[in-house]
């Protein structure tokens, strides 16, 4: 298919030029006179002015993009949404290079928009979709890489890029759905918080400046208060301080692998969160793994990929193992029975899986009783902690509050004799 330059005139005499694709000039010479168009003259663009035009084409959506973009980063509704539109577009048989093109008029950041734009050069160049993405590992991760790869050897991209967009559609509803639970008890908890600190800081100084002015003996608890109080306020830049540097110590600590170990192991030793954590790595493990085995990735890279994909260092190691006995011929349910952390119900549903030959429907069906069961005791938990969080506010808050007017107590009985 050619590019041509043409100049004509209609019926009314008037001339008309224009540029159309065509497989030759006497193809386009008649497709212009069915017209009803008088041709003038007909051109062949040169390679150049092709690419030339192709260029100023991609500025043009550059620039009306540049005013539309409403965000810098790559967020997660940008990656689920590029998966959505580019299955449902391949889906209709529109080619690749064509597909992520038109994807580039809908992309809202300005970031994956250049990296899109980088991957449609690489596939126009000869590069696999696959070998285009994995450029950029921070922001495809080894599920989107090994999904595509498959896709592309398969030749069923669009349908697998489908089984991803569910994934990662399904994943960030549940994110929504457990911050949406526990936006109210942070609120209750940062209220008290703050109630806490401007009495300490504000409060609790006034009043003593008052108590200096009467010869009296203050209680326990007031005294208690006020050295508290004097402290905190004498203290609060080292304090400030402290605790920025614990933070940033944290944060160095996760980052080594033995430190992440030891904080894994400990934040799973905690009672009531070691129950939520369980539940939420088994759900995204098994998700993850429901989504890569009905994809058609072999066992062996599904289990690579999911190791990478729980964030736990301790079920890291448990799925390691596994991989390493499954690559020697071992089944799946042995390595993770001897892992002692996957309930019994998970060890005998893969078992099952795996003797019917069912693996991906069966960790598809345990995601789904894991995800839901999450759902319920968090909404439990929300529901326990309102109560709970006033009560403690009512305890502390009124405590401090009955502790600074035991003195005025004091002052009014002395008054009155």
């Amino acid at each position: 298919m050619s590019v041509f330059d043409y100049n004509a005139r209609n019926q009314q005499g008037e001339k008309v030029s224009g540029t159309e694709e065509a497989e030759s000039s006497d193809v386009l010479l008649t497709r212009l006179q069915m017209r009803g168009l008088f041709v003038t003259s007909v051109k062949q663009q040169t390679q150049a002015a092709v690419t030339k035009a192709g260029d100023k084409a991609k500025a043009k959506i550059v620039a009306q993009r540049a005013n539309k973009m409403t965000h810098s980063g790559v967020k997660e509704e940008d990656l689920t949404l590029f998966a959505r539109q580019l299955a449902t577009i391949l889906g209709s048989g529109v080619p690749l290079l064509k597909s992520l093109n038109a994807i580039l008029r809908q992309v809202d950041s300005k970031k994956f928009y250049d990296m899109v734009t980088k991957i449609s050069s690489d596939v126009e160049a000869g590069f696999s979709f696959r070998d285009a993405m994995a450029k950029y590992p921070k922001i495809f991760t080894p599920l989107w890489v090994n999904l595509v790869e498959t896709g592309e050897a398969s030749g069923n991209l669009p349908l697998v890029l489908e089984r991803l967009a569910n994934y990662l559609e399904t994943r960030a509803a549940f994110k929504r759905k457990i911050i949406s639970a526990m936006v109210y008890p942070i609120i209750l908890f940062s209220v008290a918080a703050l109630a806490i600190i401007i009495f300490v800081l504000i409060i609790i100084p006034k009043f003593t400046d008052i108590f200096k002015g009467f010869d009296i003996e203050l209680p326990l608890p007031t005294r208690i208060l006020i050295a508290i109080s004097g402290f905190a306020r004498k203290n609060i830049m080292y304090l400030v301080f402290a605790i920025i540097a614990a933070v940033f110590a944290f944060k160095r600590i996760v980052r080594n692998k033995q430190g992440k170990r030891l904080v894994d192991s400990f934040v799973f030793k905690i009672p009531i969160l070691s129950d939520y954590l369980h539940l939420a790595e088994t759900e995204k493990f098994t998700s993850t793994m429901a989504t890569l085995l009905e994809s058609g990735v072999p066992i062996l890279y599904a289990l690579e990929i999911a190791e990478r994909s729980v964030d736990n260092v301790l079920v890291q190691a448990i799925i390691k193992n596994v991989n390493d006995n499954v690559r020697e011929g071992r089944s799946l349910v042995q390595p993770l029975e001897e892992g002692g952390f996957f309930s019994p119900m998970v060890i005998q549903m893969v078992s099952i899986g795996e003797e019917i030959g069912e693996l991906d429907k069966m960790f598809k069906r345990i995601a789904a009783f894991y995800s839901e069961l999450m759902e319920v005791k968090i909404t439990r938990f929300t529901a326990m902690f309102e109560p709970l969080m006033i009560v403690f506010m009512g305890i502390v808050i009124g405590g401090m509050v009955i502790s600074m007017f035991l003195p005025i107590f004091q002052i009014a009985n002395i008054g009155g004799k």
